[in-house]
């Protein structure tokens, strides 16, 4: 049947059909980010994890995840991205199936590193792909508009889902959903997604810039994610940090050394590509803390369950799903993606700022559904520009390595934003509390701060992109010219 099918979707529609696929696979990954943070409480009684233990469910996958984008991306340039995604996918799709049938704390956090691997793999594949089999600027506009709207609104749709499936059947259904759908993909994705021009390994592997590259961002990853167990100025968070850095410098002059570097140097020198890097990431470690502070502030000082929580983050998903399927794209059209971009980050800031503002006892209606409203149009208006910028004059050899940075910074300045903002909020709630205010309110106390530093990081975002970040030097007029040549082209190939 499968079969049957991908052999009747030919020509333009398989392009299309293909970008449903690769998105489709991208959302399960996404997802996996939120979706557990819901169940957490669920696995906690189930397995009896302690309370340091059971962050390493989540710390795990975030790990795995941002440590692999980089070399991921870039062996996908090297052996072909859709042969990266695709094994990404069953790597995923078989470590959800042990999560799911996990009975033991080891086993589960073992998947979901085995989870975040393979997360790794195939979403650093995701954005290359596109960019190569949507060469023209007003598809590709349509195409990096579905996937921003996917990478954006995942963590979102991850707790409406979580709270979901968790209440009405068990936490391990949160895993076993990703067997059908990862199966469906990699069937789809292997007969309609077509295979990129690979730069092949004729010149050899560089090993040991990839294991350079990736035991740094794999300590760093570590030492961000557990600084607010262990203290942000402790020796063990230090101490990795160090590694970190030190490595990346012995990474550094590795790559300026070697005749075939796994990571050229030159990718940093692409226009748009780092600044828009910087950009992205503090605008999430200012906006994604909102998820983590969110259901919490929604459910320990408003009392919300699973569901309820989810719910009342959908307003949020839906305002940025309205402008990221066709509204944003029009927008940069008219006034460019730098304007776009700093309307939208002036949504944001304004979110955090009523965001921070919010009393302990206040109704859903407007005090919380307002600014969550406000946050997803914000990031409507923010994450096309900031990826289209960023992707627009990477050379296509060079998709998959600029796809893995793309994605690296948005999980690493993720990771930063929640452990950061998460330690403040509880340090200030302690403050609070030892002055004598009441539990609820010392707690409503250490989101407002949190909060307000988040309005701040991303204010810094702003400040960045007005003094540094400039739009793809291509004008309109080029790009116009450029689709009307390949409209002729297609006309005459057809004729």
């Amino acid at each position: 049947m499968i079969t049957i099918l991908t052999s009747l979707i030919t020509g333009e529609r398989r392009r299309w059909v293909a970008l449903a696929v690769v998105c489709m696979g991208q959302l399960m990954m996404v997802l996996d980010a939120t979706i557990v943070n819901v169940a957490l409480p669920s696995m906690q009684r189930d397995l009896g994890f302690s309370q340091a233990n059971l962050a390493w469910v989540v710390d795990a996958y975030m790990i795995a995840f941002g440590s692999f984008l980089l070399l991921a991306g870039r062996l996908g340039d090297l052996l072909g991205r859709k042969r990266m995604f695709l094994i990404g996918l069953v790597v995923f799709t078989l470590a959800s199936v042990a999560c799911g049938l996990a009975d033991g704390q080891a086993v589960l956090i073992g998947a979901r590193f085995i989870q975040g691997l393979g997360g790794a793999v195939a979403s650093a594949a995701v954005l290359a792909l596109l960019v190569t089999e949507f060469p023209r600027p007003h598809e590709r506009a349509i195409a990096m508009s579905v996937y921003t709207f996917i990478i954006s609104s995942g963590g979102s749709i991850g707790l409406l889902a979580g709270g979901v499936l968790t209440q009405a059947v068990s936490w391990h259904w949160i895993f076993f959903i990703n067997v059908p759908i990862g199966l469906l993909t990699f069937v789809l994705g292997r007969g309609l997604i077509n295979e990129t021009e690979r730069l092949g390994t004729r010149g050899g592997i560089d090993v040991a810039g990839a294991l350079l590259a990736t035991l740094a961002l794999m300590l760093g990853v570590y030492a961000i994610v557990k600084a607010s167990q262990y203290g942000w100025v402790s020796a063990h968070t230090i101490g990795f940090g160090s590694a970190a850095v030190a490595l990346l410098g012995v990474f550094v002059a590795v790559e300026s050394r070697v005749a075939n570097p796994m990571f050229p140097l030159r990718i940093l020198r692409v226009p748009g590509l780092a600044a828009s890097s910087v950009v992205r990431g503090f605008l999430v470690t200012g906006m994604f803390s909102t998820f983590l502070l969110g259901v919490l502030y929604l459910q320990h000082v408003h009392g919300y369950g699973a569901l309820r929580t989810g719910l009342a983050f959908l307003p949020l998903t839906l305002a940025l799903g309205l402008l990221s399927l066709g509204p944003t794209a029009r927008l940069m059209e008219r006034f460019g993606p730098t304007r776009v971009l700093l309307a939208g980050l002036i949504a944001i800031i304004a979110a955090l700022v009523l965001l921070a503002q919010l009393p302990a006892h206040v109704a859903y209606v407007p005090a919380i559904f307002g600014p969550f409203v406000l946050l997803g149009m914000g990031a409507g208006l923010s994450f096309l520009p900031l990826t289209t910028i960023a992707m627009a004059e990477v050379p296509v050899g060079d998709a998959g390595l600029a796809s893995g940075i793309v994605n690296a910074s948005l999980q690493i300045s993720a990771a930063i934003g929640i452990a950061a903002l998460g330690t403040v909020a509880a340090e200030r709630t302690k403050v609070l509390a030892g002055l004598g205010q009441h539990p609820l309110q010392a707690l409503t106390g250490g989101f407002h701060l949190a909060w307000a530093i988040g309005a701040g990081a991303v204010a810094v975002g702003a400040l960045v992109t007005l003094l540094w970040l400039r739009p793809p030097t291509q004008s309109e007029a080029e790009l116009t010219r450029l689709e009307e040549d390949e409209s002729v082209e297609l006309g005459l190939e057809a004729a």
